[in-house]
């Protein structure tokens, strides 16, 4: 059947972005090329305004005959396709679906490009391209694409017409797979991401309800009726505060349990034995050591003066 331009028109108006103009045409890989960018990201469906002509010429014309060693003339306009496309679709992928591999999905997104109208490309080594230079750029999406997309221009060329066209219903077929392919993976990671979401606002009750608990208890703990914090309940604040305890044990010579008593006896023996008056000859060491007592005692004596005031 004859292709009409003032249709394609009207299609390219009224659903330009998802393509409509290019599947009347018969150029199924451009369609599903504007359905995953919205048109090229909007400045491809505005271009295709001025080749419409073109390719419902092409539409109407005599089956392309089919070339042999012919190397496309290369295209600027596909080659930036290509470096853009290859590293949004990367982007997307790191974003939305981190379990899929970005040079992957960059290399798709260059075969995507490379595949519109008549023109192909090597599929195996803009695979390989694509992962070597991830390796070797570290991830980085734009530098990875723009070494894929050097490698798909390298090897670009014609592929061969498919006579006949496939019917409309396999043609429809192939674009949804195409869609689904791209869109799965992407309602995956948001269904994960939203199961994410949910859960944390699950637990939230939990959490608010243990608050009272621990509240209490730090009450009873201040009052002096139980010794301690459970497990899991106890602050970064209170773990600091049994380390620096621990600490001018140590420096004192006691152990836990010692009473008043035993403190002020340990340190005025210490304070004796390291006072920078008597060690002359290691006065440094002397002094840290006297410095260190002091904040001991401090730490020790301090909470049972106050208590006993």
């Amino acid at each position: 059947m004859a292709k009409s331009l003032v249709v394609a028109l009207g299609l390219w108006a009224l659903g330009g972005l998802l393509g409509l103009h290019h599947l009347y045409l018969g150029r199924d890989r451009h369609a599903l090329l504007w359905i995953l960018t919205l048109g090229g990201f909007g400045a491809g469906w505005l271009w295709d305004l001025w080749h419409l002509p073109g390719w419902v010429a092409t539409a109407n014309g005599p089956p392309r005959p089919p070339t042999s060693g012919a190397v496309p003339t290369l295209s600027p306009p596909r080659v930036v396709g290509q470096l853009l496309v290859g590293a949004y679709f990367g982007l997307v992928v790191a974003l939305g679906v981190p379990w899929v591999p970005p040079p992957l999905a960059v290399a798709l997104g260059v075969l995507l490009v490379a595949s519109v109208g008549d023109q192909g490309t090597n599929r195996p080594r803009v695979l390989v391209a694509a992962f070597l230079s991830s390796l070797l750029f570290q991830g980085g999406l734009l530098p990875t694409s723009l070494a894929t997309t050097a490698v798909a221009a390298w090897h670009r060329r014609f592929e061969p017409p498919q006579d006949p066209p496939p019917p409309l219903s396999a043609r429809l077929c192939h674009l949804g797979l195409g869609v689904a392919a791209f869109g799965a993976p992407l309602a995956w990671g948001g269904v994960s991401g939203a199961l994410g979401v949910a859960g944390t606002i699950l637990m939230l009750p939990l959490r608010v309800g243990v608050l009272p608990l621990r509240a209490g208890w730090a009450l009873l703990e201040g009052l002096g009726v139980v010794g301690g914090a459970p497990e899991g309940s106890r602050g970064g604040a209170g773990s600091e505060a049994n380390e620096r305890r621990r600490r001018a044990l140590e420096v004192l010579g006691l152990r836990g349990g010692c009473s008043a008593e035993d403190v002020q006896r340990s340190y005025r023996e210490l304070v004796k034995l390291w006072h920078p008056d008597h060690n002359r000859h290691r006065a440094r060491e002397a002094e840290r050591r006297f410095i260190e007592l002091q904040e001991a005692y401090e730490e020790l004596a301090g909470p049972r003066r106050a208590v006993g005031g």
